[in-house]
């Protein structure tokens, strides 16, 4: 792919994610991480987001979710603290700010919103709660239908430039910006580049081969970690992969290249041994402790 540097062994070696110290090392220094989202067509999508950032070294999580599935998730995570929001008759989030959920804004130092959401008005109402109250030591990465959201946000998003990741496929890409998916699949790094300069984000442009765009004018690639990956759920993982590694200090670059090559790598593992196709989303996040560095 021209103009793309690889993400390969050599890459990774260069590019190293913060490593924490043996002492001294809590979990709050280790990363908070929260995850938003989820509804009742959706419940376990945060599972998966939450269960990633983990499993790529963040020291606590909290999900913030819809009241009615909030317990059982809980249950489900019992590393994470859950926070239960207020839904409406559709089982969506309502996107009121609501004590619970500033308090839980307060105590992260990444922020995951989008997986599981079934609408893009619910998304946007979220994001205009994290927007209007926005930290410079917050790190914010927008995935699935909040992505069909930022466009009217553009100048409130403007609070998290250089602190901003955008995670889509070619069909939220096509929300985002109203190209066609056509369009985008066969100009990848320019539709990258050029939405990574408009919103000041780096860009991870999800497909069979994925390219990273970051507004500093970097461009990155990764073929892909096989065919066993554009499964239900693979999309939420590979999110909370590169919440985890931002919580942990790594730069939006770093961390999102190196969510792509865990994601990737850790297809390829599990395809070794459940076979190439047909593997689950929640089966990569056990991979990610065996490809991190000690």
């Amino acid at each position: 792919m021209s103009g793309a540097v690889r993400i390969d062994s050599a890459w990774i070696a260069a590019n190293p994610v913060p490593v924490h110290d043996a002492s001294g090392t809590t979990k709050n220094s280790r990363g908070r991480v929260l995850a938003i989202g989820g509804s009742r067509m959706v419940p376990g999508a945060l599972r998966l987001t939450g269960e990633a950032a983990l499993r790529a070294g963040a020291g606590k999580l909290q999900m913030a979710t819809i009241a009615s599935v909030a317990t059982g998730l809980g249950l489900l995570v019992p590393e994470a603290g859950v926070v239960a929001l207020a839904e409406d008759p559709d089982g969506e989030i309502i996107g009121d700010p609501q004590p619970s959920l500033r308090k839980a804004l307060d105590g992260c130092e990444a922020l995951i919103v989008g997986p599981g959401i079934g609408t893009t008005r619910a998304a946007a109402a979220l994001l205009r709660i994290v927007l209007d109250d926005s930290r410079d030591d917050l790190t914010l990465v927008i995935d699935a239908l909040a992505l069909g959201c930022a466009s009217e946000l553009k100048s409130e998003l403007e609070a998290f430039a250089g602190r901003l990741v955008f995670t889509p496929h070619h069909g939220e890409m096509a929300m985002l910006t109203g190209l066609d998916e056509d369009t985008i699949g066969n100009d990848t790094e320019r539709v990258a580049r050029e939405v990574s300069d408009i919103y000041n984000a780096v860009v991870v442009l999800k497909g069979s081969d994925t390219v990273i765009a970051a507004p500093t004018g970097e461009l990155l690639h990764y073929g892909g970690g096989g065919t066993g990956l554009a499964t239900a759920g693979s999309g939420d993982v590979l999110a909370g992969a590169i919440g985890g590694l931002l919580s942990r200090g790594a730069t939006p670059l770093v961390a999102a290249g190196w969510g792509v090559w865990l994601h990737g790598q850790g297809g390829r593992r599990v395809a070794t041994t459940a076979g190439p196709i047909g593997f689950l989303a929640r089966e990569l996040p056990p991979e990610f402790p065996r490809l991190l560095p000690q």
